[in-house]
């Protein structure tokens, strides 16, 4: 049985006592223990076999463009209960179309307001807290490396996570058969796959320490960064966000936890239970080690790499920006652990943005800034994807 391993050491002090951690439980009021410790770590070792019984009979017996295509049209049509359909997909879609007792649309529809209102400050907090944060924590990292997703390259890796995002967080996305509903049962199925894979041809995987490949628990850690993560990056970065927009968001990412298989006990309801859950399971992950530091590295030059911008200093100065924020959304220890590099007045874009932001708020129309949040965020999304499908970048 797993225990909390590294809840003594200084990584795991540290962040809790005194960098983001703290502020974590300041903004949610936690209270954070070990009591409940053996009733999560259990998701350690436990995997979505909904999802991989699916891709072992769906995936496993046909060409992978056969059998996405097949899945595509249960996604869009719903499953009829005919005989030709397989068992496991019966059974897949029996979960996902079964609308949970406890989803309300409209607290849904205030989280989807909540992503594309704050624009781009909503891809800054993705990139420069979320994702790189991510990369502090070891073992979670381990299914990108073994995927060897470094040699696929970061701006493939944004495009794909940009894509996602910005699908299940538009209005209606997630009602059935709409776009970010089929989005969600994809990438699920994607981690099945990947997971599958991992058992199969990597022998190194050492479960014990690591968990189960894309497990449980990692996969709920996973959408505290894109609800607790996000929410508390828009509040350093200066957005106001209403107590109903607040709600909303943690609501979006449970019901797509809930579409991705993860187990419902695993998904928080607000920060304050985010903010625990979260606890319980950094204990149990070392600091970065050199995979890590080569996955951050690897994003902070992806914007040298990327040619949306055209110009060179343009692109340098991006990198810049992105460093200044990582540095200002990180502790200062984690970007040391990653080796974010150190440049100059690296506190002023940030501490700019929320000067602005406040002005912004107050000047122009919630409504408004919905709708260009959007028409921006969509833009950044066509542009990655036209370089991912013009481009070497796969």
């Amino acid at each position: 049985m797993i225990q909390p391993r590294f809840k003594d050491s200084p990584h795991f002090r540290n962040f809790w006592e005194h960098g983001n951690g703290k502020q974590l439980i300041e903004l949610s009021g936690a209270e954070i223990s070990f009591k409940d410790f053996e009733k999560f770590s259990t998701y350690f070792y436990h995997v979505d076999e909904a999802g991989d019984d699916v891709v072992k009979e769906v995936y496993f017996t046909k060409k992978f463009h056969e059998a996405s295509r097949e899945i595509e049209g249960y996604i869009r049509n719903g499953v009829a209960e005919t005989d030709s359909v397989p068992e496991s997909v019966k059974k897949l879609f029996a979960q996902t179309q079964k609308i949970p007792g406890w989803l309300n649309y409209n607290l849904i529809k205030s989280g989807a307001e909540l992503c594309m209102r704050s624009n781009l400050d909503s891809l800054i907090s993705l990139r420069d807290y979320c994702l790189i944060g991510g990369y502090d924590y070891a073992y979670l990292n381990k299914p990108l490396i073994v995927t060897e997703a470094l040699k696929k390259g970061a701006v493939k890796r944004l495009s794909e996570t940009l894509d996602f995002w910005v699908n299940v967080t538009r209005y209606n996305a997630l009602e059935l058969h709409a776009k970010g509903y089929e989005f969600a049962i994809k990438t699920r199925l994607i981690h099945s796959y990947a997971r599958l894979s991992i058992k199969k041809y990597y022998k190194d995987w050492d479960t014990e320490n690591w968990g189960e490949p894309i497990n449980s628990w990692d996969m709920m850690a996973t959408y505290i960064g894109f609800s607790l993560i996000f929410f508390h990056s828009l509040q350093k970065l200066g957005n106001a966000v209403s107590i109903e927009e607040e709600q909303g968001i943690f609501h979006l990412w449970k019901y797509v936890g809930y579409l991705l298989g993860i187990p419902e006990q695993l998904l928080p309801d607000d920060k304050k239970q985010a903010t625990e859950y979260f606890y319980l399971w950094t204990s149990i992950q070392p600091p970065s080690d050199k995979d890590s530091v080569l996955l951050a590295y690897s994003l902070l030059n992806e914007s040298l790499e990327n040619p949306i911008l055209k110009f060179k200093f343009q692109r340098k100065n991006l990198r810049y920006l992105h460093i200044c924020c990582t540095w200002f959304l990180l502790d200062d220890e984690v970007c040391k652990r990653l080796q974010i590099p150190d440049v100059s007045n690296k506190k002023l874009f940030p501490k700019s943005k929320i000067f602005f932001n406040k002005i912004y708020d107050k000047l122009v129309s919630r409504d408004a800034r919905i709708k260009r949040g959007n028409k921006d965020q969509m833009k950044v999304l066509e542009d990655y994807l036209n370089i991912t499908k013009n481009s070497n970048f796969h």
